[in-house]
């Protein structure tokens, strides 16, 4: 989200389209929303994949946010475009990395350039090799692993 504050903070658009979380509204949505038009926030999951139990609703749920993801990312207008959790994503197998690499590669032939983002943990080999910038976050501990304790507004969402 820095990128993306960076982004609208120069004045251009930013597309955040979310693969996974959807089932609330976070508070990071919320605030750039109140702050900027030139954000459009996508939370196309139905939650934690661990929670839906639904793997063909999770999967249908995916494509259409690659759908949707490859719209912004076509629109010239938008500098940054987020994929959110989409690693999670193709951790699970609802999508691949050949897909996203041949667009993103496509896309760039093609001089409509936006900047890309794809986050979540654990990302394939294939997406760290292809990627210009790599950063890992790592997970020390976690109030829901140690305690049980569930998504909390203002630290998950």
């Amino acid at each position: 989200l820095g990128m993306g504050l960076r982004t609208l903070g120069h004045g251009y658009k930013v597309a955040i389209i979310q693969f996974i979380k959807g089932a609330w509204t976070s508070g990071e949505k919320k605030a750039l929303e109140e702050f900027s038009n030139n954000i459009e926030w996508r939370s196309l999951g139905a939650g934690f994949t661990w929670e839906t139990q639904n793997r063909n609703e999770d999967q249908l749920l995916v494509k259409k946010a690659w759908e949707a993801a490859k719209g912004y990312m076509r629109d010239e207008s938008y500098k940054l475009v987020i994929l959110d959790e989409i690693n999670i994503a193709l951790k699970l197998g609802y999508i691949h990395s050949e897909e996203i690499i041949t667009f993103i590669k496509d896309l760039n032939m093609n001089k409509n350039y936006c900047h890309v983002i794809l986050t979540g943990r654990g990302a394939s080999k294939e997406i760290v090799e292809f990627a210009d910038l790599v950063t890992e976050m790592k997970l020390i501990k976690h109030p829901f692993r140690e305690q049980g304790i569930k998504a909390q507004e203002c630290v998950e969402y």
